[in-house]
């Protein structure tokens, strides 16, 4: 059976505009939450921070969810998370709902988050060469800008200014994008 609470939450999500959601609108989209970012992580053995819907009401809570609902059903079909840090707001994930609608617009988001001052994000992957190529996104080579973004995280520098470092069990090679403040 469908509240009309809910009803009333889902019209509201204004179409086709990224909104930040509060936390009792994280607490109440906190499913669809996790499964955009699912799907949008899955092909990559899924994201190290978000196991469960359980993650964007628990360790993750303190994060800030930017989503859109880009088509005629009132469901969420892309999201932006960011945390905020001592070197400016982070990027911490995204999702989508699998259409090439929502996927262009949480990387247009990213990419134009990544140009403002004190807007940073680690990437790897597909999304790293989109980012990079298509959208001309800042990178941060300059290893000691690295090491105090990372303050306290082990990381081993390449010659090329990625990086690796372990997050959950895995080892990741990543870059940071974005203009930090450090």
């Amino acid at each position: 059976m469908i509240k009309l609470i809910n009803l009333l939450k889902e019209s509201d999500l204004p179409q086709n505009q990224w909104v930040y959601l509060n936390d009792e609108e994280k607490e109440e989209f906190a499913d669809e939450i996790f499964k955009i970012i699912d799907s949008a992580y899955k092909p990559i053995g899924g994201h190290p921070n978000f196991k469960s819907s359980q993650d964007v009401l628990g360790s993750q809570k303190d994060a800030e969810y930017l989503v859109i609902d880009l088509d005629d059903d009132p469901d969420i079909d892309a999201v932006k998370i960011s945390k905020k840090k001592e070197a400016g707001t982070k990027s911490v994930g995204m999702g989508h709902d699998g259409s090439q609608a929502a996927k262009n617009a949480v990387i247009r988001i990213s990419a134009l988050l990544l140009k403002n001052p004190g807007y940073y994000a680690e990437v790897s992957g597909k999304l790293k060469d989109i980012l990079r190529s298509k959208y001309r996104s800042p990178i941060v080579r300059d290893e000691e800008v690295i090491r105090k973004v990372l303050k306290g995280k082990d990381v081993e520098i390449n010659d090329d200014g990625s990086y690796q470092r372990k997050i959950g069990d895995k080892v990741y090679t990543k870059i940071l994008m974005g203009k930090p403040n450090v």
